[in-house]
């Protein structure tokens, strides 16, 4: 016969495994990745340094290494240290698409977390924060919006650069033709073939683009910014226990001094596959956002 305290102890001991396994009950992507034995990373291709090919066709950059510390979190929520990781490259104008359609997972790129795409994805903390303004070849003489009357400028398919412009109060006279490149890598190939004389992209971006080009010395980054924007990894919405540990996740490589050590790495030292530097120390808002770490969108940076 069982004494009453062994049966105490053994309802007890039942309902602390009952309560583990209910607290242990995955849900959303979290289930789909356990499920499945893989994660899947949405990468750009021409996103330097946040992420971008190499010489060996390998994703490398600033993002890529955020988005693998993330995935060796999840590797230890799902007790899974052999987890496959796959990668899905994306562009400007399929991305959103991609994660809310579950192909990618994590979206490590160059994506601006604004209102808008709050409607339809989630972002992690900010980890960069970018200026808007537009790449020229110093030959040209450009140096301001005004200046780009009558003239093509490039920008990706997909990104808000144009309307930027657009709705930037210098730029309201200004009638400029817009062209549009599949990526960034695209895009600048567009100036630097004269079909376009400026290309509007994010600094960080131009700098890269014009860092790794055969000519680097060729090109400046100019004009009044257009807006200030957080670009922070992606996934899907709606889904809190993996909001939940993307977002602690995060946090913890900031608190940690990791995601410092990352910015030093990828944007003031030299970066494959040229060892170009892009020279760009950290700036003030992104030291804010890394002091304070949150995912307010775009309009709150641009309040005037």
């Amino acid at each position: 016969m069982i004494s009453r305290s062994a049966l105490v102890m053994t309802t007890l001991l039942g309902s602390l495994l009952a309560s583990g396994v209910e607290a242990q009950t995955l849900e959303g992507t979290l289930k789909k990745i356990k499920d499945s034995g893989a994660v899947t990373l949405g990468i750009r291709e021409s996103s330097i340094p946040l992420s971008y090919l190499d010489a060996n066709q390998k994703p490398v950059g600033y993002h890529i290494d955020i988005c693998n510390r993330i995935v060796d979190a999840i590797k230890v929520k799902l007790a899974l240290p052999n987890l496959k990781v796959n990668t899905q490259p994306v562009t400007s104008q399929n991305r959103i698409p991609l994660v809310t359609n579950g192909t990618v997972d994590l979206e490590c790129g160059s994506t601006t977390n604004n209102a808008a795409r709050q409607n339809q994805v989630a972002f992690a903390p900010t980890t960069y924060v970018t200026t808007v303004r537009m790449a020229v070849k110093k030959s040209s003489g450009i140096n301001s919006l005004a200046q780009l009357d009558g003239k093509p400028v490039a920008t990706t398919t997909g990104t808000t650069s144009v309307q930027l412009m657009r709705a930037h109060e210098k730029g309201k006279s200004v009638n400029f033709k817009e062209v549009y490149g599949k990526d960034h890598a695209d895009s600048f190939l567009m100036l630097a073939s004269d079909r376009a004389v400026a290309f509007v992209m994010d600094d960080n971006l131009l700098a890269g683009l014009i860092a790794t080009s055969p000519a680097p010395n060729d090109y400046a980054v100019v004009g009044e910014p257009l807006s200030v924007e957080p670009i922070a990894i992606m996934f899907r919405k709606d889904d809190p226990q993996f909001k939940g540990l993307v977002h602690s996740a995060v946090r913890d490589l900031i608190k940690s001094g990791e995601v410092e050590k990352l910015y030093t790495k990828w944007f003031t030292q030299p970066i494959p596959p040229k060892n170009a530097n892009l020279n760009l120390p950290m700036s003030e808002a992104l030291k804010a956002a890394l002091k304070t770490p949150n995912d307010a969108p775009a309009e709150q940076y641009n309040k005037k």
